[in-house]
């Protein structure tokens, strides 16, 4: 007999964003899923699992849904790679209509293709770098963010967080950035006429462990933008398809960027894709004749790839169909009603906060609500405890985080959050 898969695992694997010393010192098994089925994962011995964190905040209409999957299955049986760089297929041209579509006439008109959140960050901001150079306001080379922000790990995506540890170690790399602490800050910042473009997380912050942006943020935002003349790129590869109660996160405000990036959710959870989506003012900078030079020199293997691209436009159809957004406000009023309860009840909670169906729970000492000491990785193992009740999710630190998928029902929803708070007492009784 060979190796098991969790002895496998340990063997030859390297996890992301784990500290693989702990990892492979563990008494524990790694949990090995094994297939999924609506808002539930199933591991390999046919335990069942609430899917609480949409695996990693991907998953929309739940797994194995029957639309997403014949899609995939047919544009399989036609073709299942061809390249965007010289040729077109017919599911990322849908795709593209759908999305730009979306928007008004003369906003977002232009869709750029790529893999993941990542690059759909590093396509706005090397179309704003060019975009500048081309427009010969080659003074304009900085970008603006905000603390807590995360916008992805590649070295230039990275360079624009506000959170030390996913940057640190390679400072100096990456995009000329300046990390304001508030959307006030903007009233004091002392080169607004070297804005190229500012980059937000709208209505919520992910990495910062779900920090919430006052009301009327992305308003200020957008017309402090328009008086200086900085282009807006909006991320909402967390906040995207459905999660915040709306389609996106800036229909809240009635706000529309210079950019939108895509990813997680477009393809439903099913497979890597992301978008960029422009204006025709950017996008007719970057035309001219061969020898000026002006292409977008940026591409992946696997931009526009037809499958990603079929799989996207069964999610976007099972929204219609589903009524999905319609909906999701019973089922928010049921999360935020549960969430309450708990924070009233639990002293080990010190902060709730929610914008529809995404949570951040904060954990402190119960005993004396201070803050835990990091070092003790207490979110990590309530989320590892919160397995015995049939719960899946990840913390961020010391705030666990919840954020189903959006096809679970009302009752589910609350028997997560339940799920996840008996996790916690659990912890602290021991």
């Amino acid at each position: 007999m060979g190796d098991s898969l969790e002895e496998l695992d340990k063997k030859y694997l390297w996890h992301p964003f784990t500290q693989m010393k702990g990892w492979m010192e563990s008494d524990e098994d790694p949990l090995v899923l094994d297939r999924g089925e609506g808002p539930y994962l199933f591991d390999r011995k046919g335990r069942r699992y609430f899917d609480g964190n949409s695996s990693i905040w991907t998953n929309i209409h739940g797994h194995a849904h029957p639309k997403i999957n014949e899609a995939i299955r047919l544009q399989s049986e036609k073709v299942s790679h061809v390249s965007a760089l010289g040729f077109s297929n017919e599911p990322a041209i849908r795709l593209a209509e759908t999305l730009a579509g979306y928007f008004p006439t003369g906003t977002l008109d232009r869709v750029f293709f790529s893999d993941n959140g990542s690059t759909a960050i590093e396509c706005a901001c090397k179309m704003a770098v060019q975009y500048r150079q081309l427009a010969g306001e080659t003074e304009r080379t900085r970008f603006l963010s905000f603390s807590g922000a995360y916008h992805g790990d590649t070295v230039g995506a990275a360079s624009l967080g506000g959170i030390p540890t996913f940057f640190e170690r390679f400072g100096g790399s990456g995009y000329e950035v300046d990390i304001l602490e508030s959307i006030e800050a903007l009233e004091h910042y002392e080169n607004p006429s070297r804005c190229n473009a500012v980059i937000i997380e709208p209505l919520i912050q992910g990495a910062a462990g779900m920090r919430k942006w006052p009301e009327g943020s992305l308003k200020t935002l957008r017309k402090w933008c328009d008086d200086h003349g900085a282009l807006l790129i909006l991320d909402e590869v967390m906040t995207g398809f459905g999660r915040t109660g709306k389609l996106f996160a800036h229909e809240h405000e009635g706000v529309i960027p210079d950019f939108l990036c895509l990813a997680k959710g477009l393809t439903g959870g099913y497979l890597p894709l992301a978008a960029t989506l422009t204006t025709d003012r950017v996008y007719e900078a970057f035309l001219g004749e061969y020898e000026e030079l002006k292409t977008f020199f940026y591409g992946h293997s696997y931009c526009a790839n037809p499958l990603g691209c079929a799989a996207a436009l069964a999610s976007w159809e099972i929204f219609e169909r589903e009524a999905v957004l319609e909906n999701l406000p019973p089922k928010i009023e049921a999360f935020r009603s549960a969430l309450d309860l708990w924070e009233q009840e639990d002293a080990a909670v010190s902060e709730i906060r929610s914008v529809g169906l995404i949570a951040g729970i904060d954990i402190v000492d119960p005993k004396t609500g201070e803050p835990l000491d990091w070092r003790l990785e207490t979110g990590a193992r309530i989320c590892r405890e919160a397995r015995r009740f049939g719960l899946l999710t990840r913390p961020v630190r010391d705030t666990l985080t919840l954020m189903p998928p959006l096809c679970a029902t009302k009752q589910q929803i609350v028997d997560a959050v339940i799920a996840l708070r008996k996790a916690t007492v659990e912890h602290f009784m021991r």
